[in-house]
């Protein structure tokens, strides 16, 4: 039997339309609850060392009134390390953060620094908190997530995204199925994420080792012109056929 596929909602785009007035609306933890309504399986929070978009009393606000889970993005740096084992929420899924980029630009170079990231995993994995690395789908850096401790990956999907040809993109598909596989082997969890949308989501959906997918600047895109709760469950109805199929 093939294991369910999940669906983790990323509101930070909301957070990002408030903060362009620097006003009280629209409410990210209001979009999360009605997200999860519309089966979302949890929703992701970034917050960046600026908070330019995600505040603290946001992730504070719905870790309070969270009905699935909250998984926390942050960089690995000991402030925002305090923040997580301050709020404790289910998950943190550790990404790269750079000041000058639009979004995530890639995954975190874990071969590069594996005593850092050993401390850092367990100091979250102590304290009862499902630890991700967001990391490029390379075999050397799965193994090195699996050295660190981690019990979690998930697996940058932009290339495959943002691939300017069909022939690009059946590439970096092969590469995160192959990937996929090899995380799965060593005993990770792995989840995928960025850059998915409505038209290329079931080719990721479809690999069987993944189990969940993060989603969001399509996702809250789509919401502009269906609303919240329909593009929520059109994206997870999506999701699920591609699965069973």
């Amino acid at each position: 039997m093939k294991q369910p596929i999940h669906l983790d909602v990323n509101v930070n785009h909301v957070a990002v339309v408030r903060q362009a007035r620097q006003s009280i609306s629209p409410d990210p933890v209001h979009a999360a609850l009605q997200a999860e309504l519309a089966g979302a399986d949890g929703i992701t929070m970034q917050l960046r060392e600026d908070r330019r978009h995600i505040q603290d009393h946001d992730v504070e606000r719905f870790a309070q009134s969270c009905q699935t889970k909250l998984s926390l993005q942050i960089d690995a740096s000991d402030a925002l390390r305090e923040v997580a084992l301050r709020i404790m929420p289910r998950d943190v899924s550790l990404v790269p953060e750079n000041r000058e980029e639009l979004t995530t630009e890639g995954g975190l170079d874990v071969v590069n620094n594996l005593s850092f990231m050993t401390e850092y995993v367990a100091s979250l994995n102590q304290a009862g908190i499902q630890t991700s690395l967001f990391i490029n789908p390379e075999e050397v850096q799965i193994e090195a997530a699996a050295r660190v401790g981690a019990p979690v990956v998930e697996l940058h999907t932009g290339r495959y995204s943002m691939a300017g040809s069909a022939a690009e993109r059946t590439a970096e598909l092969a590469r995160i199925v192959s990937c996929c596989d090899y995380a799965f082997s060593l005993g990770l969890i792995v989840n995928a994420g960025h850059g998915l949308h409505y038209d290329n989501v079931q080719a990721i959906a479809e690999i069987e080792s993944i189990t969940e997918l993060t989603i969001g600047h399509s996702l809250i895109a789509r919401a502009l012109y269906w609303g919240l709760p329909t593009a929520v469950s059109k994206m997870k109805r999506l999701m699920v056929e591609a699965r069973h199929r």
